[in-house]
């Protein structure tokens, strides 16, 4: 041909192929990310047939870095990480200690250096993003509390990798990488810190007002694809300029970019303008990540593809059960959690090119890596349906997990001396959130008494600063509804989004309370109408509940309208 199209052959391969095993892995019920590793494998080096050009998927593979961390940095929300910051901050924290350590030891023990060993126990340490994100989806658990408890986690965890990977490269000479130390240590960490401050203050400073202002003139022509041109070109055009002018990493650019973006009114727009291209360029990461795996480490390696493996899902999962547990939080959340970090993704594997790019990482630890995200991300859903059983296993067989569900707690019972009126005839109310909330004040306006269930120990807390009678548990726990006197409560108002549950904490208090009324929220329709028929309660759906409310404010002023054009004109002009 007269000129070159390997970069054609490149993304057309890697697309391709990614789509035919993204949709066979997910007609398994597997996460589609496993066939867009698999897509990589298949068309990289260490497999026959085709090659795609690596040195073409490594570049694409750093543009999909940039949007991916330019979609976190957009989605992230302090205020989010404030509200589970007392469980969050603290287990993250402690969690990808214990599973660095695990990681550094294995290592260790193989005869790796302590920097390979470091970036092999820090790769192992933090999960994926986009696997949690699906998997609280699918079950219906993202909007739920124990939802944002693993959301705010993982954000924790975003965050730490963040700052390793601006310290790793000064570090890399020190820890032993392909380049030699130069200068003193303190010096090259300093000037490190030195420039990427002035990058963050740059971009809080100048950055937030700015680009949101940039986004608003465009938005005002009205084209869509200047919209998302201006989107897309701020997200690798500050990821590039940062790299450029402040030695800081594409990733980190990145992060920022979508965080100033945030800032702007329409950063919603902005996100979905721009998602289709972030998922694109995505898969290509994934597919150039996959190029690096050698499937041969499976046969050469078994038994040190299965202590990776022990660790991320074994390691991991109790070191954050156990934390979750120690903070007196639920058995459900210490469950959900620490399933949502049983796989590694797409941080474990910057850091593992940044690990080797440095000479830090040996060659078999990349391959190790892939393998224990492989492994891990095609069972992480099979590791999701076994937290029901398994709660349910627990706590009919072991007197240990009965204790730490029914253990001493001030918040898990109403205080001695509450006033009568909240321990009989009263509305017990599961959850405070949104929902909750407004339930909540309208009770008080009308002085109807209530009890408030809550799993947040925060809120719980807060309620009782506040004088209002709340207890602290998961509602599916008997001894929560126990303690919110649910046997003599007039009322069940679930105000949670988590459907799952439902139908055993009706059951519960009709065990305990036959003749108590229950109503509930859902927003699947589906889901509605087989709660009604089932006679679980009354059911309140949140679409149709806000097209009756729209439907009565219209006809108001329709009437109103109406009312006045019926006047007679003599009488409109005296009036």
């Amino acid at each position: 041909m007269p000129h070159s199209v390997s970069l054609i052959h490149t993304i057309a391969a890697a697309l391709g192929l990614a789509l035919v095993l993204g949709f066979v892995a997910t007609r398994v019920r597997l996460p589609a990310l496993v066939g867009y590793l698999l897509a990589g494998v298949v068309i990289g080096p260490f497999t026959p047939g085709f090659v795609a050009d690596a040195a073409l998927a490594s570049q694409l593979a750093e543009i999909g870095v940039m949007l991916l961390m330019f979609g976190v940095g957009l989605h992230f929300s302090w205020g989010e990480l404030l509200s589970v910051r007392k469980i969050a901050l603290p287990g993250a924290v402690a969690q990808m200690a214990v599973a660095t350590l695990l990681g550094v030891g294995l290592a260790t023990w193989w005869g790796w250096g302590l920097g390979g060993a470091l970036v092999f126990g820090l790769s192992l340490s933090v999960a994926s993003t986009v696997v949690l994100l699906r998997a609280l989806e699918t079950q219906g658990l993202l909007d739920s509390y124990t939802g944002r408890i693993a959301v705010g986690w993982l954000v924790v965890e975003d965050l730490a990798m963040v700052l390793v990977l601006v310290l790793l490269p000064p570090l890399g000479g020190w820890l032993g990488g392909g380049v030699a130390p130069g200068g003193s240590l303190w010096k090259a960490v300093g000037l490190t810190l030195l420039q990427v401050g002035g990058f963050v203050a740059l971009m809080l400073v100048v950055g937030r007002r700015l680009f949101p202002w940039a986004l608003w003139q465009v938005a005002r022509t009205g084209s869509r694809e200047l919209f998302t041109l201006c989107v897309v070109a701020a997200a690798v055009g500050i990821a590039f300029g940062s790299a450029a002018l402040f030695g800081v990493s594409f990733a980190l650019g990145a992060f920022f970019a979508g965080m100033v973006m945030r800032e702007s009114e329409f950063s919603h727009r902005a996100a979905q303008e721009s998602l289709p291209l972030r998922d694109a360029f995505a898969v290509l990461f994934f597919v150039s990540v996959g190029m690096l795996f050698n499937p041969w480490v499976l046969v050469e390696r078994p038994l040190q593809v299965l202590g990776v493996v022990a660790i991320i899902m074994a390691g991991k999962t109790v070191a954050a059960a156990a934390l979750v547990l120690a903070l007196r939080y639920p058995l459900n959340t210490a469950l959900t959690v620490s399933a949502s970090l049983a796989q590694i993704g797409e941080f474990s594997f910057i850091l593992m090119g940044l690990g080797t790019s440095l000479g830090l990482l040996p060659p078999e630890g990349a391959s190790l890596v892939l393998a224990g995200a492989l492994i891990s991300i095609a069972l992480n859903p099979f590791v999701f349906r076994l937290i029901a059983p398994l709660q349910d296993w627990l706590r009919a067989r072991s007197a240990l997990a009965r204790r730490l569900e029914q253990r001493a707690d001030p918040l898990a019972e109403l205080p001695q001396g509450t006033d009568q009126r909240y321990l009989a005839r009263q509305v017990v109310l599961v959850g405070y959130g949104r929902v909750g909330r407004r339930i909540a004040n309208a009770l008080v306006a009308h002085d109807v008494p209530f009890v408030v269930a809550e799993r947040d120990r925060d809120l719980v807390e807060m309620l009782r600063g506040a004088g209002m009678a709340a207890v602290f548990g998961d509602a599916v726990d008997p001894a929560v509804l126990i303690q919110a006197h649910i046997a003599r409560a007039h009322m069940l108002v679930i105000a949670t989004p988590d459907t799952l549950d439902v139908r055993q904490i009706v059951a519960t208090a009709r065990q305990l309370n036959p003749g108590i009324q229950a109503v509930l929220r859902t927003h699947n329709e589906e889901e509605a109408r087989l709660l009604e028929q089932e006679c679980v309660g009354t059911v309140f759906l949140g679409e149709e509940a806000l097209a009756q409310a729209m439907a009565r404010h219209v006809l108001e002023c329709a009437t109103e309208a109406h009312a006045a054009s019926t006047v007679p004109g003599a009488l409109r002009q005296q009036v």
